[in-house]
């Protein structure tokens, strides 16, 4: 009769232990996910920016007749198409040196951040802009290429497009922003107007032109108004001291070859003061209700921004939909402040491995703190403190065989990468809830900050509690915003 035998328990924790520390030294040892930067390509596209003359560029009318069209089977509005511009083919840079462009360009961006959080925090807080008094201050002509553009400081118009404004259409350069939502434009007769591209809006010119009453929703509307001969007046003003100020109206805005809206509120500024190159006004596609995208009840609407770098062109779309393979996130709303899209946000991995953070650390608490938003105005995004340690340190982690260099202004991860023509470096993805991700480019979170080689980690901490994904990590991916259904979409490689 055969008998049964035990293993011993000292054998059993021994097999037990040495399973873990197998499956341990494997996990540890495993191939990370690597992407490849193309260094060259990236040092070339900083190098010819700096000698780009945006005269050679192919006019927006020319541009708008081979714009594509991303149409959705699901919306019966029409769909609008106009097309969409970095600032460095509106108007040639003074700058001789990319390192200073790139400084230039980070000032602006600490600019609209502060301007961002500062708006959040009245709106947070319950204090009215009419509360508010510019503070005076001087405008150096040194800093004339620096725009003024939305909020109280933004200071930063990075992507321009082209729309017909009255009844026969004028055309003219307008700087797109989703951090504001105000429409307004220079127009005559000027008591004081700065410089700008196009020849000055006359309202005369236009039969469709038609002052606001004082008594109508969209004047009651404004965060800053007033009332003249039974005309609504309103103010935009910018803590640097720039403004607008001028009448309310509505008029006619058409979108290239693909139709026009009558009736669009906007400000007609006959007083207006700032830096804002070139551009006529500009375009406020946020989600209140004086923005151009709830005044044309627009279900969705996306843009796609090319390199800043870059003299190619993109384009904004109203009513598009969501391209079907759009990694969708979703799109998330501030009972405070109508103004900002937020996006569910819940983490990132790096080198394909889940970057490890507290649970929700980008939550939006129940008084509008937290939260994150898509910004198509900032440039580098900004993270909670805590999560960009963790983000930059497990990068840091996976690129030990790269040289370093020194930090460039916000930037304190940099690489000198002056002897490679391209290099391997750890994938990076963020996470949204409902489990999906979206993989980053290389060139959209490793970028040159000199024409020599080094590049830095495109992120940075911030105080605040508001984190922001800015357009450096948008470039080259169409965002869309489908309003109807409260998603965001991000379709890389749709420009």
């Amino acid at each position: 009769m055969a008998s049964s035998s035990k293993l011993p328990v000292s054998f059993l924790f021994f097999f037990f232990f040495l399973s873990f520390l197998v499956t341990a030294t494997l996990s540890r040892h495993s191939p990370q996910a690597t992407t490849t930067l193309d260094v060259s390509a990236s040092l070339k596209q900083a190098q010819h920016i700096l000698s780009f003359d945006p005269q050679s560029l192919t006019s927006f009318v020319q541009a708008q007749s081979a714009a594509p069209f991303f149409n959705s089977s699901s919306s019966s509005s029409s769909v609008f198409s106009i097309p969409l511009h970095s600032r460095g083919s509106l108007r040639k840079t003074h700058h001789t040196d990319y390192k200073n462009l790139v400084r230039s360009r980070l000032d602006r961006d600490s600019s609209r951040v502060d301007s961002l959080t500062t708006k959040l925090q009245l709106a947070l807080n319950g204090v009215k802009k009419s509360e508010l008094r510019p503070v005076p201050t001087e405008i150096r002509p040194e800093a004339l290429s620096t725009p003024v553009i939305s909020g109280t400081s933004q200071g930063s118009g990075e992507y321009f497009s082209r729309i017909g404004v009255g009844n026969p259409s004028k055309q003219f350069y307008m700087v797109l922003d989703t951090g504001s939502d105000i429409n307004w434009i220079q127009c005559e007769p000027c008591s004081d107007c700065y410089q700008q591209s196009d020849p000055i809006f006359n309202p005369s010119g236009s039969s469709t032109y038609s002052p606001v009453s004082c008594e109508s929703k969209q004047c009651s509307s404004l965060e800053v108004s007033a009332c003249r001969s039974e005309k609504c007046l309103y103010q935009v003003s910018y803590g640097d001291g720039s403004f607008t100020v001028g009448e309310f109206v509505t008029e006619t805005v058409s979108f290239g070859n693909s139709g026009s809206i009558n009736g669009v509120a906007l400000g007609c500024g006959h007083d207006n003061e700032g830096l804002f190159v070139g551009a006529a006004g500009l375009l406020g596609l946020g989600g209140g209700p004086l923005s151009l995208t709830s005044q044309i009840k627009a279900t969705s609407f996306s843009y796609c921004l090319v390199n800043r770098d870059s003299a190619a062109s993109s384009t904004l779309d109203f009513n598009s939909g969501l391209p079907s393979d759009s990694v969708t996130a979703p799109l998330l709303r501030n009972r405070k402040i109508d103004t900002f899209y937020y996006v569910g946000l819940t983490g990132f991995s790096v080198g394909g491995q889940p970057v490890q953070l507290p649970p929700g650390l980008f939550d939006m608490d129940a008084s509008g703190n937290g939260g994150v938003i898509v910004d198509c105005g900032t440039a580098v995004t900004r993270l909670q403190t805590q999560a960009y340690n963790a983000l930059r340190d497990a990068f840091v982690k996976l690129t030990h065989d790269l040289p370093t260099a020194s930090g460039v202004a916000l930037f304190d991860t940099c690489y000198d990468l002056s002897s490679r023509t391209s290099v391997r470096v750890p994938t990076v993805a963020f996470h949204f809830g409902g489990g999906q991700s979206l993989d980053l480019p290389a060139k959209n979170y490793l970028i040159p900050v000199d024409s020599s080689g080094v590049f830095c980690f495109a992120f940075a901490p911030t105080s605040s509690s508001l984190s922001i994904i800015g357009n450096v990590q948008q470039q080259g991916t169409r965002v869309s915003f489908d309003l109807a259904n409260n998603k965001v979409g991000f379709s890389p490689r749709k420009c």
